[in-house]
């Protein structure tokens, strides 16, 4: 399993689109039903910082830029940023049902 944060910081002005944009795009995923991943989306408390976790079963190839939504927010996510994402891979040192 591998796991993933990327940490985009957004303009203030951009925040209701991104916004908007993550719902559209995880209404995609939803009905997409990919098999082997988890994927969530958070905004930090400063109202601008969004975080994106993504898990990936072993051997699971990423399935989501070939979901046209994912693609469509991934683009306005860049085109709205404040400053450049930050991309981790992060270690599960221990987990209740987040990451398994």
């Amino acid at each position: 399993m591998s796991v993933h944060m990327v940490q985009a910081k957004v303009k203030p002005d951009s925040v209701a689109a991104v916004q908007a944009g993550a719902e559209k795009m995880f209404a995609a995923v939803n009905a997409a039903g990919p098999d082997g991943i988890r994927y969530a989306s958070c905004l930090l408390p400063d109202g601008e910082t969004f975080l994106a976790f993504l898990q990936l079963e072993d051997g699971v190839d990423n399935p989501l830029p070939a979901i046209p939504e994912w693609r469509e927010f991934a683009d306005g996510v860049e085109a709205s940023r404040a400053e450049p994402a930050d991309v981790k891979p992060l270690k599960v040192v221990g987990t209740y049902r987040l990451f398994s």
